[in-house]
């Protein structure tokens, strides 16, 4: 295994570190576990077959933006299908799946975990851990925020594409985590209230399914006026919608959120000068949503864009490019892969 990510944080000054079990090992769950894991915090990892073949085969090749990298061996993965059920429950649940599968992620934790096991949502979107509440309410649902890019370059690699920090609701099993996460370069900052955090982040995400049609890497579909300027639009219904609803999203780019729409709209030699810090991705980053449309599976545009719709409505609004957006990455298949060019995507989002 190569060296950790912050080997100055010396393993005489962290605790002991809690159990974990990721639910949900794909890109999101991959790379956090497997990074916990490379700064000394147990892992067991749920996969689909898919990933778990990858995972037997090759194990985790885990890199980042930095140059950094960590191998962890087949060998050292604790991997599974199922939640397991031999030995001393999990201390910490991080929850990967896609949003579509929170429901029958929560009933099955429900059914198998001590009451008050803490489960920590690492999805998009803003509802998953009060769905998961809802469902399964002996245990501690907290919300948290991933804002990295990761993409899946090849059978268990897994690359991180830009940079930021993990966000999560306040509990006493993630600051035991934290000296880790920081160990394993991945930053953790907790929160009383992480619903401004989590809309924040929505409004970024409004991006993944920009990127998932445009068929570009993350960072060239930025520097394309027209597909930022859909983006913008994405963002202008969001944040009308967020206004009626009284919710102040909190600032988790380099832009604050009531300026980002406006930036993104800029030409592209304004653009390149004023967001500078946004462009800091490599050119292998793409969002998770473009993974998704390759590989056939459902997305999660519901989760995003569909929340702004949900959100709108319940004030006495609309979204209709939001709800239309929604309507195109479902209709993907359609188009038999052929990605949309700009000025065909905005056509597309503003018919009726």
């Amino acid at each position: 295994m190569s060296q950790i990510p912050n080997p100055e944080v010396s393993p005489s000054d962290l605790p002991i570190p809690p159990r974990v079990l990721v639910l949900g090992t794909g890109s999101v769950g991959g790379f956090v576990g497997g990074s916990l894991q490379a700064a000394g915090v147990p892992v067991q990892y749920v996969a689909r077959p898919r990933m778990l073949k990858a995972l037997r085969a090759h194990g985790l090749c885990l890199t980042d933006l930095t140059g950094r990298r960590v191998e962890l061996p087949a060998a050292q993965l604790a991997l599974s299908e199922q939640i397991p059920m031999a030995g001393p429950p999990p201390e910490l649940v991080l929850l990967a799946v896609k949003s579509g599968a929170t429901a029958d992620a929560a009933r099955e934790l429900g059914l198998v975990l001590p009451a008050g096991t803490p489960v920590l949502s690492l999805q998009n979107g803003v509802g998953n851990a009060a769905l998961g509440a809802s469902l399964a309410p002996r245990l501690a649902w907290l919300a948290g925020m991933v804002p990295y890019n990761i993409a899946e370059l090849g059978p268990g690699q897994l690359h991180r594409g830009t940079g930021g920090q993990l966000a999560a609701q306040d509990h006493p099993v993630l600051r035991r985590l934290q000296p880790f996460c920081q160990r394993a370069g991945l930053g953790l900052k907790l929160h009383a209230d992480l619903a401004p955090v989590q809309w924040g982040k929505l409004l970024l995400n409004l991006n993944n399914p920009v990127n998932a049609l445009s068929g570009l890497p993350l960072r060239a579909e930025l520097m394309d006026a027209g597909y930022r300027r859909i983006f913008a639009s994405l963002q202008f219904e969001a944040l009308a919608a967020l206004r009626a609803a009284a919710i102040r999203p909190a600032q988790v780019a380099a832009v604050t959120p009531g300026r980002m729409p406006w930036v993104l709209s800029l030409p592209n030699w304004l653009f390149v000068r004023l967001a500078a810090r946004m462009l800091k991705i490599d050119a292998q980053a793409r969002s998770s949503m473009a993974d998704d449309l390759s590989l056939g599976r459902t997305t999660e545009v519901d989760a995003i864009c569909g929340a702004v719709v949900r959100l709108a409505e319940a004030h006495g609004r609309r979204a209709p490019l939001n709800a239309r957006m929604v309507s195109l990455v479902q209709a993907w298949p359609e188009r038999a892969g052929r990605a949309w060019p700009a000025a065909e995507l905005r056509r597309a989002l503003r018919q009726p």
